[in-house]
């Protein structure tokens, strides 16, 4: 059995993570996977918040199928330019600000100017302030240092840069001989770059899916509202394929694929949730069940705007989330092996 191309999967997440996307500014990378889709010959459709949908006709057409995966990741946006020429931010997602310490990052004007800068302390120089270790790390006192020679707010502002003005983080994608993947944005876009593998593979092989489906490439999620909107009155089941988080008193990790029992929206669909595990344990695919505490997705979104679906969760599982991630090759190829199975199987009607 062939199945979604691993090694291919993981070149697609290293040009999709290298694309800057923060919640609020999605644009350049939705026209990157819309063109990978249109030249599969794949019908898409931008929604008004400007994420995309992609469509496979299936045998039935009466009951719909939609899997979401988000393109939009944590970022920030400039709050105030600095008497000094730095810059205060304020933060896009749930993140702490010691996450970003030291990160390089870039600035895009509303013009499409990018400008590079690095993120830190106020207080860095440990030559010149004696609490540089012991300052809280907040809105306050971390700051961007832009990479141009400003001096004071009025140089700040000749260069184009303005109140609003996003910054994203430098993703630092790397790829291990022992099959690891590290970088910032693996939520969500290793999903992303698993759901169009799997979409091209649908599209080489010519096969036809049981049920009509569709595939919400969602970029609000961060901010909790990316897929609770476009999903057709003929939808049953709608499966969010995002991160699975690891940490103390978890069991999902980095080599399987994580299937979400409850997180902070409630339990998920039992009898999806099932579903999907029987799938994973016909097929030989390394699952775990999992609770992710403090956690809302695509298909909560969805439950909570009132569609009457069946909603479920699943994702590779992410070491470090909304910090330093990383994964393996091997939950990447779990995750796609599930899906693989899942869009072709029957639904929980």
């Amino acid at each position: 059995m062939a199945y979604p191309k691993t090694k291919e999967t993981i070149s697609l997440l290293k040009e999709i993570v290298s694309i800057p996307s923060p919640s609020g500014n999605t644009n350049e990378v939705i026209t990157y996977v819309e063109k990978f889709l249109n030249e599969l010959n794949v019908e898409t459709s931008r929604n008004r918040k400007g994420g995309l949908v992609a469509t496979l006709p299936g045998k039935d057409d009466a009951n719909h199928r939609m899997l979401t995966a988000h393109v939009d990741t944590l970022g920030a946006i400039v709050k105030e330019i600095k008497p000094s020429g730095r810059l205060k931010i304020d933060l896009i997602g749930g993140f702490k600000y010691n996450s970003i310490e030291g990160e390089y990052c870039e600035i895009e004007t509303s013009s499409g100017k990018k400008l590079t800068g690095t993120i830190l302390m106020h207080q860095t120089s440990v030559h010149v302030y004696k609490d540089a270790g012991k300052a809280e790390r907040n809105q306050d006192n971390m700051e961007v240092r832009i990479d141009e020679q400003v001096h004071n707010a009025e140089d700040v502002r000749a260069l184009g840069i303005e109140v609003g003005d996003f910054v994203s983080f430098d993703p630092r994608v790397q790829t291990t001989p022992s099959g690891f993947i590290k970088s910032r944005h693996l939520d969500d876009k290793a999903s992303v770059a698993i759901l169009l593998q799997l979409i091209k593979q649908m599209k080489s092989e010519n096969i036809e899916l049981p049920y009509t489906t569709h595939f919400l490439i969602s970029n609000n999620e961060e901010i909790g509202y990316g897929g609770n909107s476009n999903i057709t009155p003929e939808t049953v089941e709608y499966l969010a394929v995002d991160m699975g988080a690891m940490g103390d008193g978890q069991s999902t990790d980095e080599y399987t694929v994580s299937i979400c029992v409850k997180d902070a929206s409630g339990p998920y669909h039992y009898e999806l949730r099932k579903r999907l595990v029987q799938l994973a344990q016909d097929h030989q695919i390394g699952y775990k069940l999992d609770i992710y505490p403090f956690y809302g997705s695509d298909a909560s979104a969805a439950i909570r705007a009132g569609h009457d679906i069946v909603h479920g969760l699943i994702g590779p599982g992410i070491d470090s989330s909304h910090a330093f991630e990383r994964t393996h090759e091997d939950s990447i190829k779990n995750t796609a092996k599930l899906l693989y199975h899942y869009v072709q199987s029957e639904m929980v009607l």
